[in-house]
């Protein structure tokens, strides 16, 4: 096996080791996802002035395929970084071996399937942002391995660096392209650019120097692992995006514009709170699993915290989605109001649903989490299909919540307490943050009452919702890195 160079870090396998390592990675993974979020929310605000809901429409065709393909180019393996206690450099090379080989043999596919694909989505025209947009799937393969290597150790720190290096690349790429007229293009070019440096940087910056080797027995095993993942990876992407394929094929590019705005928005509290706790959850459980008791107290105190953090932003997108919209992206944007108002409460339902995957993949739960997405896909589908022709993108909105908060959490829930763990603490751990978003929502209509300006409602609205909300989560607190009691997980 050849291929590496440089020096392992070693992780500390003491509990207070790990809870320190998981305690500063989690604090530098949540500035990054929120500089860069916000950053991204800034530029999406000025993106969705110059473009119409149509550019967004064919954007959105070609960031379903991307977004589908990324979630098996590497096919699980690096999952294995994550997961596998052995030295890193034992088995880096291969993965990084079978993720370029496989995203390269998928941008192939999708080079040559782009015109039929698009003709099914209703969108002829984003052949060529589909083609020149797939070209991430072949960077993402060069640089998932170093990625996963810096999530391995908690060194967030440097992965904020590599992060914020590409956006600033991709913002102002593609706000530059978009006011010369490219269209949806600018969207595809500013994206790859900025994948570009990502790779560059990832590649300089990682501590583990990673070239591609092989070593047939390792690459058995590492898809033996990966490839349950990839699949119930796919399933779940799958799932998040079966939406815009069902809309796309029974509506306009128009509609599908305005429901991926609205999908976006919503998905906010995702990205900003889930996604930077994910970049070291799944680390922090493997690493408490033969700790039961640590585990359920690591669960209830990070749902506690990621719930405080995102019911409220989810509740104030539900109530106040028409002022949102209109006084933050413009008027042509306020149709979208009707699917944000449900989809805010799906933002809150994934939150909780990658919890329990990333808990699940801890607990080597691997077949399980493909059955939970295949079951969860088999039920959505025909939901869809019925929403969308019903009542067109809010009914795609009411399907997709229906499934999701009715079944799908209901049955991750018990799957997660038959192996063993209780989520009555983490249960419990969310009563103050229900308690302060159910005040924002009575609110809301007292607000809506009085004020007519979409400026007005808005800004009054955020100032009640922050005074009713704030004293009820305040003694959660304690839950903070750096203020838990002597012995408690990070």
């Amino acid at each position: 096996m050849s291929g590496l160079a440089g020096e392992q870090p070693t992780p500390g396998t003491g509990p207070a080791d790990i809870g320190g390592k998981v305690g500063r990675g989690a604090v530098w993974s949540l500035l990054n996802t929120v500089v860069l979020r916000l950053g991204t929310l800034v530029a999406g605000i000025a993106l969705a002035r110059i473009l119409t809901p149509a550019d967004y429409g064919v954007f959105a065709v070609a960031l379903v395929a991307l977004t589908l393909l990324q979630a098996f180019n590497e096919l699980g393996v690096s999952l294995a970084l994550v997961r596998w206690e052995r030295d890193v450099r034992e088995f880096a090379p291969t993965a990084m071996t079978i993720a370029v080989g496989c995203s390269f043999a998928l941008y192939a596919v999708v080079f040559f399937a782009a015109p039929v694909y698009c003709e099914m989505m209703g969108s002829p025209d984003a052949v060529g942002v589909l083609r020149v947009l797939c070209l991430a799937v072949v960077l993402d393969g060069i640089a998932v391995v170093p990625a996963t290597i810096l999530n391995r150790e908690f060194l967030q720190r440097t992965r904020f660096l590599c992060d914020a290096s590409a956006f600033v690349v991709v913002t102002s790429l593609t706000i530059t392209l978009a006011l010369s007229g490219f269209g949806p293009m600018s969207f595809a070019i500013g994206q790859v650019s900025g994948n570009v440096v990502s790779v560059v940087c990832y590649l300089a910056l990682c501590p583990v120097k990673v070239r591609p080797g092989w070593d047939p027995a390792t690459a058995r095993e590492l898809v033996r692992f990966g490839l349950p993942l990839a699949a119930a990876s796919l399933l779940v992407l799958s799932v998040t995006n079966v939406d815009k394929i069902v809309i796309g094929a029974h509506v306009d590019a128009v509609a599908l514009g305005l429901y991926l705005m609205a999908f976006n928005q919503s998905s906010l509290p995702l990205q900003v709170f889930s996604e930077a706790a994910r970049r070291v959850s799944l680390a922090g459980f493997a690493r408490l699993v033969d700790d039961r008791p640590r585990l359920e107290q690591a669960l209830a105190r990070g749902t506690g915290l990621l719930v405080a953090a995102a019911l409220p932003v989810c509740a104030l997108l539900a109530c106040y989605a028409f002022p949102m919209l209109h006084v933050v992206y413009g008027e042509q944007w306020t149709p979208a109001a009707v699917a944000l108002q449900v989809l805010a409460a799906l933002g809150l339902v994934r939150i909780l649903l990658f919890i329990g995957y990333d808990l699940l993949v801890a607990l080597d739960g691997n077949r399980s989490l493909v059955w939970l997405q295949g079951l969860w896909l088999a039920l959505l589908l025909p939901a869809l299909v019925i929403g969308v022709r019903v009542d067109g993108i809010r009914g795609a909105a009411i399907a997709q919540v229906a499934v999701a908060a009715l079944v799908v959490l209901p049955v991750f829930a018990w799957v997660i307490t038959r192996r063993g763990l209780s989520l009555r603490p983490a249960v419990l751990a969310c009563a103050r943050p229900v308690l302060g978003g159910a005040l924002i929502v009575l609110s809301s209509f007292a607000v809506h009452a009085v004020f007519d300006s979409p400026l007005a409602t808005l800004l009054v609205g955020g100032l009640v919702a922050a005074a009713l909300y704030l004293p009820v989560v305040y003694p959660m607190r304690a839950l903070l890195p750096g203020r838990a009691k002597e012995g408690a997980p990070a």
